[in-house]
């Protein structure tokens, strides 16, 4: 389909039909972090690259939904150069509409489409909420975690237990002050784990320093290497929360619950089929 059947087809639920993609070869990147750290600059370096070897690239910008028009608020498409670089990339910004989770119904559909239409290379950037980014593991092949000179954000990082599931964490703007100690002290948060430590790695995407060094990492990544468990929770969840929002009579339960006609059990029956 071209570019515009496509663009309709992700914004109908019902129109997405695509065959369910395999795990590996991967080909989904998930791009977390908190607000301000640089995501959305660090992901055009990442898709410049990735162009300039052949991919296509389709990114899915998960934006904040405006409160008077509840559509996303184009935010990322204003910081990335690498959308207008041709018919090899498809941007789209999507509005959370204020779901649990950070992330809209049907995403994982979204993804299946752009895979069965032909892209090779998938972002997924979030908004960047806090504990509701643990859920993009549910749609993400990888998960790179995008941290700052900022020690907060890795506290924060650490309390949604992102720290635990990313596949790879790169601390953005290297140039600045403070950046070295915060690649330390992931270093050492990781090494008090069980599990496997991610790689970290510093990089600027204003200057471009360590972008190289990102890429190779990302391509030479092992299978994901988040708890394997903790991964198939998040999908489940996610399926469930999928299938109890787009139920046909999700609305008219919903009021009837506000208006207390109809107890939380009630409304759980309906939506389950029970």
């Amino acid at each position: 389909m071209d570019r515009r059947e496509l663009a309709r087809a992700l914004s109908s639920a019902e129109m997405i039909t695509a065959p369910a993609r395999q795990r590996e070869p991967w080909l989904v990147l998930g791009v977390t972090g908190s607000p301000g750290v640089g995501k959305s600059c660090l992901v055009d370096r990442i898709v410049s690259n990735w162009l300039n070897r052949g991919e296509r690239v389709a990114i899915l910008a998960i934006d904040p939904s405006s409160p008077v028009t509840g559509g996303a608020l184009l935010g990322d498409r204003m910081r990335m150069a690498s959308v207008d670089a041709g018919d090899n990339v498809f941007f789209r910004s999507i509005a959370t509409r204020n779901l649990p989770g950070g992330l809209p119904a049907r995403l994982n559909s979204m993804v299946d489409l752009l895979v069965h239409e032909g892209w090779s290379r998938i972002i997924i950037e979030t908004v960047g909420s806090g504990q509701s980014e643990i859920r993009i593991v549910a749609v993400a092949d990888r998960l790179l975690l995008v941290e700052g000179p900022a020690r907060g954000d890795v506290i924060q990082a650490e309390k949604a237990g992102v720290l635990e599931l990313a596949d790879l964490i790169v601390v953005n703007k290297s140039d600045l002050e403070g950046s070295d100690r915060v690649a330390d002290e992931i270093r050492m948060s990781l090494n008090l784990s069980e599990n496997e430590p991610a790689p970290v790695i510093l990089c600027s995407a204003e200057t471009g320093d360590g972008i190289e060094s990102l890429i190779s990492t990302l391509d030479s990544l092992p299978s994901a290497r988040g708890p394997a468990i903790a991964r198939a929770r998040e999908r489940l969840l996610a399926a469930h929360q999928e299938s109890l929002l787009l139920h046909p009579g999700f609305a008219d339960v919903l009021k009837s619950l506000s208006q207390g006609d109809m107890s939380i059990e009630d409304a759980l029956n309906i939506l389950q089929g029970v």
